[in-house]
């Protein structure tokens, strides 16, 4: 998600250490002692302005939500949601995705999410998307065994890349939807991207996949 920069976005992560973890690296393995408790951790990686990560935990309060995205702007719009839903079971990174493993310890994440990746349509792109084989080994480092990813996108060349790395890669497809909408899931929480391709008549699309 590419939005203009926002003034005054950086001090306004500074003012709200209760939300915004600046020095990331420092908590690794201790992401429990954070959130003071015991309850599972989810992240989103690619949280852009928030909505699905305070949706979620708002929905459901006795789960730890981690929101990553690189963006500056992005995470302080993300920020101001958190910050109107007073929601003490978010967390927010200004981090790379690709560098999970430097901020979590192995098996620390419960599970993970991806939501409208950039979709790197490029074949030379390949190695960007965050399906791509490295990246999901990154991923299984910080999951637990038979630990889950729940990917959604609009992108149907996404989607169908995304669904043979996951097979390739030995991963359970647990669930497939091809117009997710359609399908009436239960406890689906939109993107902002998921509200705006729908009310387009976009089929957007989703996939559960869980490591051996």
């Amino acid at each position: 998600m590419r939005v203009r920069k926002r003034k005054g976005a950086e001090a306004l992560l500074a003012e709200n250490p209760q939300y915004v973890i600046l020095d990331p690296e420092a908590y690794k393995g201790k992401w429990h002692q954070v959130f003071g408790n015991d309850n599972p951790i989810h992240i989103e990686v690619g949280s852009g302005k928030g909505r699905f990560i305070t949706g979620m935990a708002a929905a459901n309060p006795d789960i730890n939500y981690i929101g990553i995205d690189i963006q500056l702007s992005v995470l302080s719009y993300a920020l101001d949601r958190v910050l109107e839903q007073d929601l003490p079971n978010v967390k927010l990174l200004r981090v790379d995705g690709s560098s999970l493993t430097n901020y979590f310890a192995d098996a620390e994440i419960d599970r993970l999410y991806l939501n409208f990746s950039d979709p790197w349509p490029k074949k030379k792109h390949a190695k960007r998307r965050l399906t791509y084989k490295s990246f999901l080994e990154t991923y299984q480092q910080i999951l637990p065994a038979q630990g889950e990813i729940h990917f959604k996108t609009d992108n149907r060349g996404l989607f169908e890349y995304s669904l043979v790395s996951f097979s390739q890669y030995g991963m359970t497809l647990l669930g497939i939807w091809l117009d997710l909408h359609a399908a009436n899931l239960e406890g689906n929480v939109m993107t902002e991207y998921e509200e705006k391709f729908s009310q387009k008549g976009q089929p957007i699309y989703r996939v559960e996949a869980r490591f051996a």
